[in-house]
Protein backbone atom coordinates (compact mmCIF):
# COMPACT_ATOMS: atom_id res chain seq x y z
CA UNK A 1 0.00 0.00 0.00
CA UNK A 2 1.63 3.37 -1.24
CA UNK A 3 0.20 6.18 0.95
CA UNK A 4 1.94 8.69 -0.80
CA UNK A 5 3.39 12.19 0.13
CA UNK A 6 3.53 12.63 3.85
CA UNK A 7 2.98 15.63 5.87
CA UNK A 8 1.41 17.38 9.29
CA UNK A 9 -1.55 19.25 9.45
CA UNK A 10 -1.34 21.79 11.94
CA UNK A 11 -4.49 23.54 13.33
CA UNK A 12 -3.09 26.89 14.01
CA UNK A 13 -4.84 30.01 16.02
CA UNK A 14 -2.55 32.66 13.86
CA UNK A 15 -1.62 32.09 10.36
CA UNK A 16 1.04 34.55 10.10
CA UNK A 17 2.75 34.04 13.74
CA UNK A 18 3.03 30.32 12.91
CA UNK A 19 4.31 31.12 9.62
CA UNK A 20 7.17 33.25 10.99
CA UNK A 21 7.92 30.61 13.99
CA UNK A 22 8.24 27.73 11.14
CA UNK A 23 10.61 30.18 9.05
CA UNK A 24 12.95 30.51 11.81
CA UNK A 25 13.24 26.61 11.87
CA UNK A 26 14.05 26.43 8.17
CA UNK A 27 10.41 25.96 6.34
CA UNK A 28 9.83 28.22 3.27
CA UNK A 29 6.05 28.52 1.90
CA UNK A 30 5.64 26.18 -0.66
CA UNK A 31 1.59 26.00 -1.85
CA UNK A 32 -1.23 27.49 -0.18
CA UNK A 33 -3.49 30.85 0.15
CA UNK A 34 -3.12 32.68 3.04
CA UNK A 35 -6.28 35.01 2.38
CA UNK A 36 -8.20 31.40 2.69
CA UNK A 37 -5.55 31.05 5.47
CA UNK A 38 -3.76 27.53 4.76
CA UNK A 39 -0.09 27.39 3.90
CA UNK A 40 2.40 24.57 2.44
CA UNK A 41 5.67 24.93 4.08
CA UNK A 42 8.62 22.81 3.66
CA UNK A 43 11.84 21.96 4.53
CA UNK A 44 14.08 19.71 2.27
CA UNK A 45 11.71 16.82 1.91
CA UNK A 46 9.74 17.64 5.44
CA UNK A 47 6.09 19.41 4.72
CA UNK A 48 4.08 21.16 7.15
CA UNK A 49 0.41 22.30 6.44
CA UNK A 50 -0.61 25.62 8.60
CA UNK A 51 -4.51 26.04 8.86
CA UNK A 52 -5.83 28.71 10.57
CA UNK A 53 -9.88 28.06 11.82
CA UNK A 54 -9.98 25.10 9.00
CA UNK A 55 -8.70 22.08 11.33
CA UNK A 56 -10.41 20.70 14.80
CA UNK A 57 -6.63 19.68 15.66
CA UNK A 58 -4.03 18.73 14.46
CA UNK A 59 -3.48 15.57 11.98
CA UNK A 60 -1.17 13.23 9.95
CA UNK A 61 -1.72 13.87 6.41
CA UNK A 62 -1.10 11.55 3.29
CA UNK A 63 -1.48 12.29 -0.52
CA UNK A 64 -1.97 9.54 -2.90
CA UNK A 65 -0.52 10.31 -6.23
CA UNK A 66 2.15 12.93 -5.03
CA UNK A 67 5.76 13.43 -4.15
CA UNK A 68 6.53 15.27 -1.28
CA UNK A 69 6.89 18.08 -3.79
CA UNK A 70 3.72 17.88 -4.96
CA UNK A 71 4.72 16.16 -8.51
CA UNK A 72 2.08 13.73 -9.72
CA UNK A 73 3.25 9.79 -9.32
CA UNK A 74 3.67 8.18 -12.67
CA UNK A 75 1.70 5.46 -10.57
CA UNK A 76 0.01 4.97 -7.36
CA UNK A 77 -2.28 3.50 -5.25
CA UNK A 78 -5.47 5.14 -5.18
CA UNK A 79 -6.93 6.48 -2.58
CA UNK A 80 -10.53 3.94 -2.84
CA UNK A 81 -7.92 1.26 -3.01
CA UNK A 82 -6.38 1.94 -0.27
CA UNK A 83 -9.76 2.35 1.84
CA UNK A 84 -11.17 -0.70 0.65
CA UNK A 85 -7.51 -2.34 2.17
CA UNK A 86 -7.74 -0.68 5.30
CA UNK A 87 -11.95 -1.41 5.83
CA UNK A 88 -10.39 -5.68 4.86
CA UNK A 89 -8.70 -5.33 7.91
CA UNK A 90 -10.90 -3.80 10.36
CA UNK A 91 -9.89 -0.35 10.38
CA UNK A 92 -13.04 2.09 11.16
CA UNK A 93 -13.05 4.96 8.74
CA UNK A 94 -14.53 8.68 10.21
CA UNK A 95 -15.25 9.74 6.92
CA UNK A 96 -14.81 7.69 3.53
CA UNK A 97 -13.92 8.40 -0.19
CA UNK A 98 -17.47 7.32 -2.43
CA UNK A 99 -16.21 4.54 -4.20
CA UNK A 100 -18.08 4.98 -7.42
CA UNK A 101 -16.01 8.10 -8.37
CA UNK A 102 -12.69 8.17 -9.66
CA UNK A 103 -10.23 11.57 -8.97
CA UNK A 104 -9.66 13.25 -5.58
CA UNK A 105 -11.03 12.24 -2.58
CA UNK A 106 -10.31 11.35 0.88
CA UNK A 107 -10.77 9.63 4.04
CA UNK A 108 -10.06 9.95 8.07
CA UNK A 109 -9.14 7.03 9.95
CA UNK A 110 -8.31 7.47 13.60
CA UNK A 111 -5.17 6.11 15.15
CA UNK A 112 -5.49 4.22 18.65
CA UNK A 113 -4.69 7.15 20.69
CA UNK A 114 -6.89 9.79 19.09
CA UNK A 115 -5.10 11.13 16.23
CA UNK A 116 -6.63 11.66 12.77
CA UNK A 117 -5.30 10.27 10.00
CA UNK A 118 -6.39 11.75 6.63
CA UNK A 119 -5.91 10.01 3.13
CA UNK A 120 -6.71 12.95 1.01
CA UNK A 121 -5.89 12.27 -2.92
CA UNK A 122 -5.87 15.52 -5.02
CA UNK A 123 -5.31 13.70 -8.61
Amino acid sequence: MQLGAFSMSLAVRDLEASKAFYEKLGFVVFAGDGSQNWLILKNGQHVIGLFQGILEKNMLTFNPGWDQSGNTLGSFTDVREIQRQLKATGVQLVSEADEDTVGPASFIVIDPDGNPVLVDQHI
